[in-house]
């Protein structure tokens, strides 16, 4: 009840900006929404991006990125883009931007960041990944031995998704696919995933391949929680766990 709400444009997509009595004017987190670059929208995840602005005493812009298979690749790319520089413009300090986001979303977060360097923008203070889907070819060793415990994602399902969003892109490109992207000099990273995961692989090789880089990689794998566990946090204490996580160290990293 204490959250308030604000529709805005950002270029062709849109957001919701969320405001919490805590929230410092000055502080912003820009929330992508996961959903495998096909479904959800900000609605879906208004819960959860105040629970975290609110631990992270920032605003939040949860994005509404357009989704494929109608705008396939670069659409949600140029939209997560669009609304980094749109913070920038606005007058955010990029020392007072954190950039956050799950599974898709989560992998659309990292992007952003490397898309914002190639166009010479400065980046955010902090990156954090909630149980990201970072490899589309989905070739990780947890799609198969997680495959009986994991009651959300699939190897077959994800390639499909994969398929309809890159419509010809290479799944290998850095663009799309973190794991082939360079991340030196990448702001500090905290990835939380479920030990539950099919995409539980894809966390371990984004913390390798972010230390490999130099980077202030922070991996924490919560046994006995599926994908995407934080949105869950009527019901699941390590949903709240999570979040307090999430938050303080999006803290520690404003500068």
């Amino acid at each position: 009840p204490d959250v308030k709400v604000q529709r805005v444009p950002i270029e062709k997509a849109s957001a919701d900006w969320l405001t919490l009595p805590n929230s410092r004017p000055s502080h912003a987190i820009l929330y992508i929404h996961g959903g495998a670059y096909l479904f959800c929208s900000s609605r879906d995840y208004r819960d959860l991006a105040s629970r975290i602005a609110r631990a992270s005493a920032a605003r939040a812009l949860v994005l509404d990125y357009r989704r494929a298979p109608e705008h396939p690749f670069p659409a949600a790319l140029d939209d997560s883009l669009a609304a980094y520089h749109s913070l920038l413009a606005q007058g955010f300090s990029p020392a007072h931007i954190a950039i956050v986001g799950d599974s898709a979303g989560g992998c659309l977060a990292l992007n952003t960041v490397t898309a914002a360097r190639a166009a010479g923008l400065p980046t955010p203070a902090a990156v954090a990944c909630i149980s990201p889907w970072v490899d589309l070819e989905c070739n990780g060793a947890t799609m198969i031995t997680k495959a009986a415990v994991d009651p959300v994602c699939t190897q077959d399902s994800l390639r499909d998704q994969a398929r309809q969003y890159l419509n010809g892109k290479d799944p290998k490109s850095p663009q799309v696919s973190p794991l082939y992207a360079d991340l030196h000099n990448f702001p500090p990273l905290l990835i939380q995933v479920g030990s539950e995961e099919t995409l539980l692989d894809d966390a371990h090789r984004l913390d390798e391949h972010a230390r490999n880089a130099g980077v202030s990689s922070t991996l924490h794998v919560y046994p006995g929680v599926p994908h995407i566990f934080p949105i869950f946090s009527t019901f699941l204490p390590e949903s709240l766990a999570a979040i307090s996580e999430l938050g303080g160290f999006v803290q520690s990293h404003f500068h």
